[in-house]
């Protein structure tokens, strides 16, 4: 198994993407944790495959300092940290207030920052010459283009681009790879908040119509699972993925391929 005798940490290990990314990790033979605030996350239950809960709040530098210990107290090393951890507001910039804009910013980017810096001697102590330790955090192609009434959500993104980046350039030399998964559109109830929702996902359309609607602006006609993103995920964090680090890897179905589709 690929990942056999690996041990990672997702964050946001709860929700849709991170319990995608948590059951595949376990197929692959990983000692996995999964990190949230709460057992049941967004998704409201446990299931199968769901790794060993720990209690995570991404934006206290308490709790992830906490929550590396326990790792530590466990294992002694950490191979694989994922920051999947994330929220949208679907708003413009005029009409967010500041509070908004600051818990945006502390889930999204200040969390990755949080456990990127504590989970640093964990990840240096896994990786060895043969093997890298591995660091995937979660950006988005609103990252790079911009979704209407998504402004604090652009922004953030753009911001955990930029840190991917700068510590794979410091911490390579340190055996430590760093990329950043950008999905597109991906079935989650993110997805299906900003579809319910009066932001840029609502417009009066009913549920149907909007989920068809995104689909037809894909080149592929689907949006993605997060399934889909636990297969990217698994790469990264495997040794196949050696020489990968810096990198943003836009997984959309085409989506920011192509022209600005014409509304009629």
């Amino acid at each position: 198994m690929p990942l056999a005798n690996k041990v990672a940490l997702v964050t946001g290990g709860r929700g849709g993407i991170g319990r995608a990314i948590v059951s595949r990790f376990i197929d692959e033979g990983a000692s996995v944790f999964a990190a949230d605030l709460n057992e049941g996350g967004s998704l409201d239950n446990i299931g199968d495959s769901a790794g060993e809960f720990l209690s995570l709040d991404v934006t206290s530098e308490d709790s992830v300092i906490a929550a590396l210990k326990s790792v530590e107290s466990t294992h002694g090393k950490l191979d694989i940290l994922v920051n999947a951890a994330g929220i949208e507001i679907e708003k413009t910039i005029e009409d967010t207030t500041l509070d908004e804009w600051n818990r945006s910013f502390a889930v999204n980017a200040t969390g990755t920052f949080l456990t990127c810096k504590y989970a640093l001697p964990l990840l240096r102590a896994a990786a060895t010459e043969d093997s890298s330790a591995s660091i995937i955090n979660f950006g988005s192609y609103d990252g790079f283009i911009a979704d209407p009434g998504l402004a604090a959500y652009c922004a953030t993104k753009g911001a955990v681009h930029a840190l991917t980046r700068a510590m794979a350039c410091d911490h390579g030399p340190e055996g430590i790879r760093v990329n950043a998964i950008c999905p597109g559109y991906v079935d989650t109830p993110m997805l299906q908040s900003f579809f319910n929702g009066d932001g840029s996902g609502g417009q009066g359309g009913s549920i149907e119509s909007l989920q068809q609607a995104v689909r037809d602006v894909h080149p592929l006609r689907t949006y993605g699972t997060p399934e889909d993103i636990a297969n990217l995920v698994n790469w990264l964090a495997s040794d196949e993925a050696r020489y990968a680090s810096g990198q943003l890897w836009v997984l959309d179905g085409g989506l920011s391929a192509q022209v600005q589709q014409m509304k009629l």
